[in-house]
């Protein structure tokens, strides 16, 4: 026993710990290295915004601010004005266009919940034969890019008369394969004690849905419709396609391309016109992003 400490005692000399000040040293560099990480992600992510930014708050009439190429003294305009915004607003008449993208936006978010909870149901929690196919099936067409649709979309949408209305944007996009697979992770999620004991109650399978089921998901209710709004909001080539013969229905994302046309380039109007675009919908997923976390956590458990 005795013979054998001496050799723990060398062995341990040769690898010997770390001291306390070397360990909170390291803990610390490693610490600086993270953030620094982390901020040159976020400088790389919202740069483009704030030059942006910069640009439409440039007073293009004033003398020594009116080269954007100017860089980096165009991220620092010497002379700030709201102007540009004022003017991009009452000159393309940017209201009516607002609207029309707030009608599809309310409308995709509205038809959007309520298809996904329909089909997310029954595949969670009811069993059928063919069940586990069809919901392969679905989750396969995340796959596809939307373009494939276009064709067969539009096709259908002339016989049903409804090229050129708000409608005719919405109805293609309500079934969406992210829709259906989140709610059903999040109804999967259910005890099924709960349901149980309410078809007990006598308590019929809509009842379940809308008065158990949806209050206990509302976090990826939520999730869901602050995706969608995002996706509807700056959808582009969908509603200019489907509105190309009544522009004045257009919404916003694809009013927006007017501020650039043959005769009419101004990047200050340009850039203003685009955050008037981003600006919303920016400021909306920002106070909701913890339900949007939240929901997306919820799904992936």
């Amino acid at each position: 026993m005795n013979s054998s400490s001496p050799q723990v005692v060398r062995r341990n000399s040769k690898n010997p710990q770390p001291s306390y000040p070397s360990r909170l040293i390291q803990k610390r560099l490693n610490g600086v290295g993270r953030y620094t990480l982390l901020i040159l992600i976020l400088i790389f992510a919202t740069f483009p915004f704030f030059w942006t930014l910069a640009i439409a708050l440039t007073d293009k009439g004033a003398g020594g601010g009116t080269s954007i190429y100017d860089f980096p003294a165009s991220l620092f305009p010497k002379h700030i004005t709201f102007n540009n915004f004022v003017e991009v607003y009452q000159s393309f008449s940017l209201g009516k266009y607002i609207l029309n993208s707030v009608s599809i936006t309310l409308l995709s978010i509205v038809g959007t919940l309520l298809v996904s909870v329909l089909a997310a149901y029954p595949l969670a929690r009811f069993k059928f034969p063919g069940d586990k196919w069809i919901f392969g099936t679905i989750v396969a067409t995340l796959v596809l890019p939307s373009e494939t649709n276009f064709i067969v979309n539009t096709l259908t949408l002339q016989k049903l008369h409804l090229l050129g209305t708000h409608l005719g944007v919405v109805l293609p996009t309500l079934a969406t394969a992210f829709g259906i697979f989140l709610m059903r992770q999040a109804f999967l999620s259910v005890p099924q004690a709960l349901l149980e004991a309410a078809r007990l109650d006598g308590a019929s399978e809509m009842r379940i849905l809308f008065g158990i089921m949806l209050p206990l998901t509302l976090p990826s209710l939520a999730a869901l419709g602050i995706f969608t709004l995002v996706t509807s909001w700056n959808a582009y080539f969908w509603p200019m396609l489907v509105l190309s013969s009544t522009p004045d229905l257009a919404p916003l994302s694809v009013a927006v391309l007017k501020l650039k046309g043959q005769f009419n380039y101004d990047p200050f109007n340009i850039a203003a016109g685009s955050l008037i675009m981003m600006l919303p919908i920016l400021l909306i997923f920002m106070f909701a992003q913890r339900f949007f976390m939240r929901g997306l956590d919820g799904a992936v458990k």
